[in-house]
């Protein structure tokens, strides 16, 4: 086992831009510092972070743009195709005080107050040709594994089963469909406000979130 070294892991990760009632988007900043933290910090022997991202809360209007930042990764992964490949979503919930683990994403678009292009879709399927709105796609990660290790860092953590059915499940839904057809794993994770949990907090927490996947994969 030894002589094997350690596996090779890229995570990419993506933040969202402000939103209706969100004026300042933690995982923006989280987004845009995360590289410069973790080259201080150091990652284990085998984890790559890749790509680092900030999208629009936008659903349909931002479709194109996403998918864009998703088959980047399979263009700048052809240098190492035997790694394994992670998108790391963020997203934040205003009205939480822990950080959630979102197991799955539901096929369906119920935007409670229109997006930052004007959509608001109400009781949509995401994908119409996979079926109604209550199909669901559950992560390949291991989330049980991932939240304990999290929980013995003393992080306040749950898992979710329900990601909402606004942007962050959109964008959810179509890069679970997206790794299942690349052979990548996918994961979302909510953070709270900065105002609930400071800054310096939900940076460790998510340098410790890519050691943990990078761990459980």
């Amino acid at each position: 086992m030894g002589s094997e070294g350690p596996k090779a892991i890229t995570i990419h990760v993506t933040g969202f831009k402000k939103f209706l009632g969100v004026s300042e988007n933690p995982t923006e900043k989280i987004a845009n510092g995360l590289k410069s933290y973790v080259e201080k910090r150091g990652l284990p022997s085998g984890l790559c972070l890749g790509s680092c991202s900030v999208l629009d809360t936008a659903g349909e209007g931002a479709k194109s743009k996403l998918y864009e930042v998703l088959e980047s990764s399979v263009v700048s992964g052809d240098k190492n195709n035997n790694g394994t490949v992670v998108w790391l979503h963020l997203g934040v919930n205003s009205g939480a005080t822990k950080f959630a683990i979102e197991r799955q994403a539901v096929n369906e678009a119920h935007f409670r107050c229109p997006d930052e292009l004007g959509w608001q879709p109400q009781r949509l399927p995401i994908v119409v040709e996979d079926g109604g709105i209550s199909k669901a796609k559950e992560t390949s990660c291991s989330t049980e594994s991932i939240f304990e290790l999290l929980k013995k860092k003393g992080f306040e953590v749950v898992q979710s089963d329900d990601a909402g059915r606004f942007v962050c499940n959109y964008v959810y839904y179509h890069s679970l469909r997206f790794a299942e057809q690349k052979g990548h794993k996918s994961l979302f994770v909510h953070v709270p406000l900065f105002s609930k949990i400071d800054e310096d907090t939900q940076m460790q927490f998510v340098a410790s979130l890519l050691e943990a996947i990078a761990a459980t994969c």
